[in-house]
């Protein structure tokens, strides 16, 4: 599957193939991305075997067998291993050194996620917990769907207060007074177009707005 030469940039190596990983690579090809999936039980193996491009049984753990399956020369490995934490990390620690420059592995723990920080993993992700701060943002408010890019920074989509209604951006202070930016704004029946300091809200409008967590929170609040 690897290319004889240089690195496959096409193509993700997923390596634990449980749910998280298994509707990861599912919806990786559905995206016409070839998938190299990697799990160490059979059963799995097997059901997996007609729908994904290429799947195959090995210990993670061994670095000859992940040499031997080429991991090193993919550009992007996903490690999807969630309840071993201990083959989890020994997993990021042997595709570190192969030195694959694009790398997602999967955390169960704020101290699991830790690790594969410090290991040097570049993308850590814990979809349960992002997946409950999520839905608490969405339950808070008057938010329907909401995006966190860094530590203190998101986007979200919600209708907007009373107090913006009927004017231009430009004359509501919206920065200076909420704290929060309108990037798009989409009238009913209509599509979302960038916002300016000319745009004029209504009420059954819906809006995207960037800023920190605290102040879209607070925004969304707002009657």
């Amino acid at each position: 599957m690897a290319k004889d030469s240089g690195r496959n940039s096409s193509g993700v190596v997923v390596i634990g193939l449980g749910r998280f990983g298994t509707a990861l690579a599912l919806e990786l090809v559905e995206q016409d991305i070839e998938v190299l999936g990697i799990d160490g039980r059979p059963k799995i193996v097997q059901e997996l075997a007609t729908q994904l491009t290429h799947v195959v049984e090995a210990d993670s753990t061994d670095e000859q067998a992940l040499r031997q399956l080429s991991v090193h020369e993919f550009d992007r490995v996903v490690i999807g291993i969630g309840n071993d934490v201990e083959a989890s990390i020994l997993t990021a620690s042997l595709v570190l050194q192969m030195g694959v420059p694009n790398i997602w592995a999967k955390a169960i723990s704020a101290a699991h996620a830790r690790i594969l920080t410090q290991l040097g993993v570049h993308h850590v992700v814990r979809p349960e917990h992002d997946m409950g701060q999520r839905v608490a943002h969405l339950v808070g408010g008057r938010m329907l769907d909401y995006i966190e890019f860094d530590e203190d920074f998101a986007m979200t989509k919600t209708s907007p207060p009373a107090a913006i209604l009927g004017q231009p951006l430009g004359q509501t202070s919206i920065r200076s007074q909420y704290g929060i930016t309108v990037v798009a704004v989409k009238p009913p029946g209509g599509e979302f177009t960038y916002a300016t300091t000319d745009t004029v809200l209504h009420r059954d409008d819906l809006v995207i707005v960037s800023g920190t967590h605290r102040r879209i929170a607070e925004f969304s609040k707002l009657e």
